[in-house]
């Protein structure tokens, strides 16, 4: 946030991390030359679900990875994202190959004694060297890959699209609860924004709250706002038919605006994909799809060092810029503009602060569901 404020030339003052009934929040009171805003930004991280899952033991971590990638196979998931989207197929063989691969390696280093016609003593010894390159030297080496951290990512995919596990039901209750609170406070607008599969926690949780509570937002200024977003990694599954039915729930409700944000260097998402239509809502209002690129965000230098590293290019969306761009996320959550005017920003309309009559006071709520 200070690097933005400077980037764009305003003051930010960032509060503590505090909580309430509405979860963990902190406020930021930002302020220009003729405009203040007081923004609370209220956190629903699922990243303690995903910790959760990758303390088990390592065997059965891999085990439920395979089973959750043969799930995503059986019911028509993988075959979904190399039609709509062939780059984000890549992404789920990777880990799941990558660690097959070396499996049997290993495999390979170990049978050695056996297929050469060594004696019975070298049989320990392949073993040992076999096991020291399967724990020692590639585990350790693809922590940087964040491998064994997707095989968690993906059982945690297949259970947000089935909704069969009780503790994220609980959880999902809890995110509701708080939500439903964020939403009771006063505020000229409402931004509830996502980041990569956070996305299907946002659908299910304002799904949740518009089903309950139709008019809800009525009478609010509500933008939805999609980063990155992994809606499809779940809802291309058969099993996610309640995730789709929310899809549609947040997509027909005339006062929540969808801003969806994707990216081409982005390998991470699902670039160009209409996300309500292919949740099977053809005929319903559509999010707004807004193409960003990180080269325009970041110096040269520093695009250089991270465009390889797919899942650092994937963070890019909810974190500081270098330059000036048409979308910066900071911005959005805590300056003057509506989070809605980001759909209609370009390089040759950027946003500006001077010559234009900006000469407000207002409040914003912006409930983030970040990836994890």
């Amino acid at each position: 946030m200070l690097k933005t404020s400077k980037l764009w030339n305003f003051t930010a003052d960032v509060s503590a991390l505090n909580c309430n009934k509405g979860g963990l929040y902190f406020d930021v009171d930002s302020e220009g030359e003729a405009w203040r805003t007081s923004t609370r930004i209220h956190i629903f991280d699922h990243n303690d679900l995903v910790e959760r899952l990758t303390k088990r033991p390592f065997a059965r971590r891999l085990l439920n990875g395979y089973l959750s990638a043969a799930r995503v196979v059986v019911e028509g998931g993988a075959l979904g994202y190399f039609r709509h989207a062939w780059r984000f197929g890549l992404f789920f063989v990777f880990p799941f190959l990558l660690v097959g691969l070396v499996m049997t390696a290993s495999l390979a280093i170990a049978s050695c004694p056996y297929w050469l016609g060594m004696d019975l003593w070298h049989y320990p010894l392949a073993m040992a060297l076999a096991h020291f390159f399967f724990f020692t030297v590639f585990l350790p080496w693809s922590d940087r890959l964040h491998t064994l951290h997707l095989f968690s990512d993906w059982e945690m995919a297949v259970a947000i699209a089935r909704l069969d596990q009780h503790y994220l039901l609980d959880w999902l209750e809890d995110c509701a609860a708080s939500a439903r609170t964020a939403l009771a406070e006063e505020a000229d607008e409402y931004v509830i924004s996502s980041h990569s599969m956070g996305s299907n926690v946002a659908v299910h949780v304002v799904g949740m709250l518009l089903a309950r509570e139709p008019e809800l937002v009525n009478g609010k200024r509500v933008v939805f706002v999609t980063l990155g977003g992994a809606v499809l990694q779940c809802a291309l599954l058969r099993s996610a038919r309640v995730l789709r039915d929310r899809v549609g729930v947040v997509a027909r409700k005339k006062e929540i605006f969808w801003l969806d944000v994707q990216c081409l260097t982005d390998a991470i998402n699902f670039y160009k994909a209409p996300v309500v239509a292919l949740s099977g809502h053809p005929i319903a209002p559509q999010a707004r799809i807004v193409f960003i690129r990180i080269k325009h965000m970041l110096f040269p230098d520093r695009y250089r060092r991270i465009r390889r590293d797919f899942l650092r290019v994937h963070r890019q969306y909810v974190l500081d810029a270098d330059r000036p761009a048409p979308f910066d996320f900071s911005l959005m959550t805590s300056g003057p503009f509506s989070a809605a005017s980001f759909a209609h920003f370009t390089r040759d309309s950027l946003p500006e602060f001077d010559g234009r009559p900006l000469s407000v006071s207002t409040t914003s709520n912006t409930i983030g569901c970040p990836s994890a």
